[in-house]
C-alpha cells in the first residue's frame, strides 16, 4: 500500500486530498499543516509521495524540499500562485511535478500515479544497493518461490547418487543449477563434466560420452569418454531431449548401475557418476511422441527442478539477479558503473527477457561497457528493444505505421509467451478472439496453444 504525506496549511484542501486518496483503500495518508510539522512527519514516516504546498505559514515549500532532499523524496508541489518560472525552479530543485490550485482531481490522480511509480523504482533501487555485495546464497532471489527452489536444490545436492533433471527455457540458468548441485554434494571435490547433447552428431556424441577404443581407425588411440572422466564426480547432460534414440538405451543401462563399453571396445566399464540432466523442451511430450524413452525419462525425473523464466519472476528476484550479474562482470569491466538510473531500472523491470539470464548478462555487459566512466547506467545504454519495453524515448526515429507497430508488438508478445494465446491476450489487454483475429489479419507465424 502506497503512503502519501500532504503538507498544506489550508486544512480544507489537505483534508479533501486525504479523503480522495483514502477512498480507494490503496493509500495510507498523513497530513501536516506547517513546514516544521511536515519535515518531522517525513522523517518519521518516510512516505512514498509528498504533496507539498509552496506557501506555508513558517517557511516555503522549497525550504521543506531542501530539508528532505538528501533522502531523495518524490515530491509534487502545489500552489495557488503558480507561474512558469516557479514551476521550472521546482523541477530543478527536485520536485517530480508542479500543480496549480484549484487542482483537478483526475489530473492529481494521474500525476500521483506517475510519481508513485517513480517512488517504487527508487525504493527498489535502494533495496538493490543494500543487497549488492551482501551474501545472496544461490543468487536466484529471496522471494518465497525462489527460497523454496533453493531449498530443493540444497536437498537434492546433498544426495550422493540421486539423478537430477533441471527443466526450463533456454538461458534460464540450468547450467548454474547443475554446478550448484555438484558443489553441494559429497562429490564436490571430484570432476564436473558437461556435455551438450544437441551440438554433436550421434556418432560423435557416442564417443564423447562413452569413449572410443584404439584400432577403430588407422592411427587412432584409445580415448576415455565423459563418463570415465567424471568418475567419482558429476556429469551434466545438457539438452538431454536431443539425445539420439540409439544412445538412449546405453544411458538407461548406466543409470541402472550397469556398465557400458567404449565404441569398438569389449571391456565393461561401470562408472561411479552422478547424472544431472537438463532440457528446455517438454520431455513428457517427447515421450508421448515416441522420441524419448519412457524408462529413461522416469529415471531422470526422480526430483525434477523447474526453473521459471525471468518474465515470471518477481521484481525483487530480478533485481537480485541483476546485482549478481553486475558483480560478476565488474572485475572484467574496470571503471564501469553498477548503479542504474530510474529510467534504466524501469526498462529492465518492464522487459520480458525472452533470452532469460543469458540475454540479461549480454545486455548488462554492453550497458556497463558503454557507461564506463559515468556514475550510472542510463536507459540510452540499453538496447532498443529494452528501451521500448519501458516506454522510454526512442533515440533514433524510424518511420513506422501504427499497424506495423501493432503487428511487431503482438508478434513479440506471442513469442514471449511461447505462443500461448490466452496468456498473450491477457498481457495485451484484449480478448483471445480479438488476438486470433489480429494473428490472421497480420499473417503472423503462430503455433496455437
Amino acid at each position: 500500500m502506497a503512503s502519501i504525506l500532504i503538507i498544506d496549511d489550508e486544512v480544507a484542501i489537505a483534508t479533501a486530498f486525504a479523503m480522495f486518496f483514502r477512498h480507494d483503500g490503496q493509500h495510507t495518508v498523513a497530513e501536516a499543516y506547517t513546514g516544521a510539522e511536515g519535515i518531522a512527519a517525513y522523517e518519521r514516516l518516510r512516505p512514498d509521495l509528498v504533496l507539498l504546498d509552496v506557501r506555508l505559514p513558517d517557511m516555503t515549500g522549497f525550504d521543506v524540499l531542501a530539508a528532505i532532499r538528501e533522502h531523495n523524496p518524490v515530491v509534487i508541489m502545489v500552489t495557488a500562485y503558480g507561474d512558469v518560472p516557479m514551476a521550472v525552479d521546482a523541477l530543478h530543485k527536485g520536485a517530480e511535478n508542479f500543480l496549480t490550485k484549484p487542482v483537478d482531481l483526475s489530473h492529481l490522480k494521474a500525476a500521483a500515479e506517475r510519481a508513485l511509480e517513480k517512488a517504487q523504482l527508487r525504493r527498489l533501487s535502494r533495496w538493490l544497493t543494500e543487497k549488492r555485495g551482501a551474501e545472496r546464497g544461490l543468487v536466484f532471489g529471496s522471494s518465497p518461490a525462489m527460497r523454496e527452489l533453493q531449498a530443493q536444490i540444497q536437498l537434492l545436492g546433498a544426495s550422493d547418487r540421486t539423478t537430477a533433471l533441471v527443466l526450463g527455457e533456454s538461458g534460464a540458468g540450468k547450467g548454474r543449477v547443475a554446478e550448484l548441485l555438484h558443489a553441494q554434494s559429497p562429490r564436490a571435490g571430484k570432476a564436473f563434466v558437461e556435455v551438450n547433447c544437441a551440438t554433436l552428431r550421434p556418432e560423435s556424441l557416442d564417443s564423447e560420452l562413452f569413449g572410443v577404443e584404439a584400432g577403430q581407425e588407422p592411427g587412432a588411440v584409445s580415448k576415455p569418454g565423459a563418463f570415465e572422466i567424471a568418475d567419482g564426480g558429476t556429469i551434466f547432460l545438457d539438452e538431454i531431449g536431443d539425445l539420439d534414440p540409439a544412445l538412449q538405451p546405453k544411458l538407461v543401462r548406466v543409470l541402472e548401475g550397469k556398465g557400458f563399453r567404449r565404441v569398438g571396445g569389449r571391456e565393461e566399464i561401470t562408472p561411479n557418476v552422478r547424472v544431472v540432466a537438463a532440457s528446455s523442451s517438454d520431455l513428457s511430450a517427447a515421450v508421448s511422441a515416441g522420441r524419448f524413452r519412457e524408462d529413461l525419462y522416469y529415471r531422470l525425473a526422480v526430483m525434477p527442478i523447474q526453473l521459471p523464466p525471468l518474465r515470471q519472476r518477481v521484481r525483487e528476484d530480478l533485481l537480485e539477479l541483476v546485482a549478481a550479474v553486475q558483480d560478476a562482470l565488474l572485475p572484467s569491466l574496470p571503471g564501469a558503473p553498477t548503479a542504474l538510473t530510474d529510467a534504466a531500472l524501469n526498462a529492465i523491470l518492464r522487459y520480458s527477457w525472452p533470452g532469460n539470464i543469458r540475454e540479461l548478462r549480454n545486455v548488462l555487459e554492453r550497458a556497463m561497457l558503454m557507461a564506463r566512466g559515468l556514475p550510472a547506467v542510463d536507459v540510452m545504454h540499453l538496447p532498443r528493444e529494452v528501451q521500448n519495453a519501458s516506454g522510454a524515448e526512442v533515440l533514433h526515429h524510424e518511420p513506422r505505421s501504427l499497424s506495423e507497430v501493432e503487428r511487431a508488438h503482438i508478434d513479440r508478445t506471442l513469442r514471449a509467451h511461447a505462443h500461448n494465446r490466452t496468456h498473450a491476450a491477457k498481457e495485451l489487454g484484449i480478448s483471445r478472439a480479438t488476438l486470433i483475429k489480429k494473428i490472421r489479419e497480420y499473417e503472423l507465424a503462430d503455433r496455437p496453444r
